[in-house]
């Protein structure tokens, strides 16, 4: 590679760089949970409980603690996920208080900090609009087994048995789940929050 072929490179990867710590700079982050509490109370005041498919007959099976993984405070989800007696998940809810949905309208979507192990896992929605247990919003993100923040906007989530489109000022829920096949879930959540840029 010739000396100007090589400055070349080198300046395009230097705007590059730029130009994430400038979408990183233009993000304003409304923080669900900042994992500051020690126990599984999100920092915004509701708890974060588990949920598996055992309410409806299945035998999956799963934990959630908190936890410290790689220096960083977090949730830890853990269970095996079972497709018997019709069953197939592991999930972990929060309730959304008012205070943290004010103007949720305004944002762009989801951010989280996530570590895994190399699966994918969903987000579900719920809102006020949804009635059925089985009824979300939903999308999908592999947790690699690094921390990493996950952009989630809210036009990617996906009406799950329901017929309406996802109207954010509605929202009531948040949940994320370990769904769908057989498998071993392992999956620590970070800081959670409503991002916009």
């Amino acid at each position: 590679m010739t000396p100007i072929k090589q400055q070349r490179h080198a300046i395009i990867a230097i705007l590059l760089f730029l130009q994430t710590v400038n979408l990183m700079a233009s993000q304003d982050i409304n923080y669900i949970d900042t994992r500051d509490s020690g126990d599984r109370h999100a920092s915004s005041g509701n708890e974060w409980r588990l949920i598996t498919d055992q309410v409806m007959g299945g035998v999956s099976q799963g934990q959630l603690s908190p936890d410290t993984v790689d220096g960083q405070p977090c949730l830890h989800m853990q269970g095996d996920v079972s497709l018997e007696n019709n069953g197939g998940f592991v999930q972990i809810g929060l309730d959304l208080s008012d205070e943290v949905l004010r103007d949720v309208q305004d944002y762009t979507g989801l951010v989280l900090e996530i570590y895994g192990n190399s699966e994918q896992y969903n987000v579900h929605l719920r809102t006020a609009d949804i009635w059925l247990p089985w009824q979300s919003y939903r999308a999908t993100f592999t947790a690699t087994p690094q921390w990493e923040q996950i952009f989630l906007p809210f036009a990617d989530f996906k009406p799950h048995r329901i017929g309406s489109e996802l109207d954010v000022s509605r929202l009531e829920r948040i949940g994320l789940v370990a769904i769908g096949r057989q498998f071993r879930a392992d999956l620590c959540i970070g800081k959670i929050g409503f991002y916009r840029q």
